[in-house]
């Protein structure tokens, strides 16, 4: 059944404070990285991914904290949120946003293979046409 208005609002608070406190987290890897980098060590692809992803949800944070200070704003949230899907930081996600953004990448990456796969056979078929 449904949620009351009471334990949906917990839970979107609870959402949030989860959020802030990975938020938290990522940010104090980054800060590390960021110093091994000053530092003259060199970073893995992993770690360099994460620092960027980080550095992007910091600048995201910021319009987001204008809906969180300014009173009767979050109201406003999933009328941005719908205008421009990508503005939240992504700690942030919820499992299914993150299981849409998956479904979407693989079905693009499909599409692809289909294509290349296609391509292919079609560069097959005239070469063979071609040499005899």
């Amino acid at each position: 059944g449904r949620k009351s208005l009471r334990q949906r609002v917990v839970d979107e608070l609870k959402h949030y404070y989860h959020g802030f406190h990975l938020l938290w987290i990522d940010t104090k890897v980054a800060a590390r990285m960021v110093w091994r980098l000053l530092h003259g060590q060199v970073l893995t692809r992993r770690e360099r991914r994460r620092l960027l992803r980080t550095c992007a949800d910091l600048f995201r944070l910021v319009p987001f904290l204008v809906f969180v200070i300014v009173p009767f704003m979050e109201f406003l949230l999933p009328v941005f949120l719908k205008l421009f899907p990508d503005m939240l930081p992504s700690t942030f996600e919820t499992e299914s946003k993150k299981e849409e953004k998956l479904k979407k990448k693989l079905n693009a990456r499909l599409e692809l293979a289909k294509f290349l796969r296609e391509t292919i056979a079609e560069m097959a078929k005239r070469n063979k046409a071609d040499t005899g």
